[in-house]
């Protein structure tokens, strides 16, 4: 009896403390998540993609029969803890080069969060050649916005 009581006293203590969490702020979250990319954190968040003023083309160019070369940026990806927004170097259509041009940073644990997950996700994204990767466990929308705005980029790139 002591312990169903103790048990059932911890459980709603717990479940007090996380509905007195606030949300990091207002946030969005979309019914889809990014194109293209894989999750390994399915239905645990999501973002959107926000279109961006510029082509997100700069200094590219698609030369006939060996690929795209250049730089191509892609799309802000809003997500609930500020935007990702990414930057890939292609030559002769192959992914060499990823670089993150906006993240998350608005607290601490943002500028933490991305300073652990970026990398992960660059070096995935390097080796996988494409925006198939899965997300980072604990950065979720993070990687989420990094896989749509790499995929956006990619698209841009072969497009």
């Amino acid at each position: 009896m002591r312990r169903a009581v103790l048990t059932t006293s911890a459980t709603v203590a717990g479940v007090g403390l996380l509905l007195a969490l606030k949300p990091h702020h207002g946030g969005l979250a979309a019914a889809s998540g990014p194109s293209g990319g894989g999750s390994g954190g399915a239905g645990s968040g999501s973002a959107t993609v926000a279109p961006h003023g510029s082509s997100g083309a700069s200094g590219s160019s698609k030369t006939s029969g060996t690929g795209a070369n250049g730089t191509y940026t892609g799309d802000v990806v809003d997500t609930r803890y500020g935007p990702v927004q990414v930057q890939v170097t292609m030559k002769r259509g192959k992914l060499t080069g990823v670089k993150v041009l906006q993240a998350p940073s608005e607290n601490g644990r943002d500028r933490r969060l991305a300073e652990m997950s970026i990398p992960r996700l660059t070096q995935a994204a390097l080796a996988a050649g494409n925006a198939r990767i899965d997300t980072v466990s604990g950065a979720t929308y993070t990687s989420e916005g990094y896989i749509g705005s790499l995929q956006s980029a990619l698209d841009k790139a072969h497009g």
